[in-house]
């Protein structure tokens, strides 16, 4: 018998295996997934969010996929409360709970709580936001890069949001955005095991040009296009979709705009893996390694 509930989090760079093995343990541990994806959160977008399958979501419950629209103002904060609450539910009938995601701020809210941030001028943030609609995404990086290398390393430096963000703090504050993020670890009710998957580098980007393969083969131009009069929210400023709209505003061909799609999903995956590699207490593993990975847990639940 377990001595106080275990969330098993599984992270990983995108197109690494994270579903399948997800989908194993959940039938294992007869539990349900929660989804620490900050992309598979919004209903709307199907393709670009390399989503669970339908017949996938219905041989396990999934909680937080689909659960919310591109059109509501959603943060880390909010998904933090919202996790926890699923989890407390689940916990009260189930000893093992399964979460997953390639999004690292947001399995780290989970596993470590949030860090308080100073509050900043609003126009502070206005005056970012002005400056990013006359100079691009190219000026947030460069600004970030300059002021906060740390967090510039670990960024998704595609999502202007994340990067205005930091930006408003290094200006409202002088200081980096990073120094402020490495408060107490909050304690939770629940033991928490981590597992990273990984592969070899050839292989994962083989698996990503092939998975982008396959959206753009499944209509992913044709979705970007009809979010296309949407692209400038939050949901929307992502690989995968950003890439398409600089197509669709006449910037560079198709052929371009796939090159780009799978370079900076590459990219991507990359700095998923900065950010997961400095994290202690994951233990790693092949996806391929499934027999290791259950012997893992399995020990670990009995210490």
């Amino acid at each position: 018998m377990l001595a106080q509930p275990t969330l098993i989090l599984i992270v990983g760079p995108t197109a690494v295996g994270k579903t399948e093995l997800c989908l194993n343990l959940a039938k294992k541990f007869k539990t349900d997934i929660v989804s620490c994806d900050s992309r598979q959160f919004y209903r709307e977008l199907e393709i670009g969010t390399a989503k669970p399958s339908p017949k996938e979501l219905a041989e396990v419950p999934h909680h937080l996929i689909n659960s919310i629209s591109i059109y509501e103002d959603y943060d880390v904060k909010q998904f933090e409360q919202d996790a926890l609450r699923i989890l407390g539910d689940l916990f009260k009938e189930k000893k093992v709970v399964i979460m997953t995601g390639g999004s690292g701020l947001f399995a780290k809210a989970i596993s470590d709580g949030l860090d308080e941030m100073p509050e900043i001028d609003p126009q502070i943030r206005t005056q970012i936001i002005q400056e990013y609609d006359e100079k691009g995404l190219t000026f947030l990086q460069e600004e970030v890069e300059k002021g906060d290398p740390v967090y510039f390393s670990e960024v998704d430096i595609q999502n202007p949001q994340r990067l205005m963000r930091a930006l408003e703090v290094i200006r409202g504050t002088g200081k980096p955005f990073s120094s402020f993020r490495k408060q107490k670890k909050t304690e939770r009710q629940f033991r928490i095991l981590k597992i990273g998957l990984t592969r070899d580098r050839v292989e994962l980007y083989q698996r990503i040009d092939t998975r982008m393969d396959q959206m753009i083969e499944a209509g992913l131009f044709e979705e970007a296009e009809k979010f296309f009069d949407q692209c400038h929210l939050n949901a929307l400023q992502t690989v995968g979709y950003q890439e398409i709209f600089g197509f669709l505003e006449g910037k560079y061909d198709r052929e371009e705009a796939i090159r780009l799609l799978k370079r900076n999903s590459r990219r991507y995956a990359k700095r998923q893996l900065t950010w997961f590699k400095k994290d202690p207490e994951i233990q790693w593993f092949n996806p391929s390694e499934l027999n290791q990975i259950m012997n893992w847990i399995d020990k670990e639940l009995a210490s």
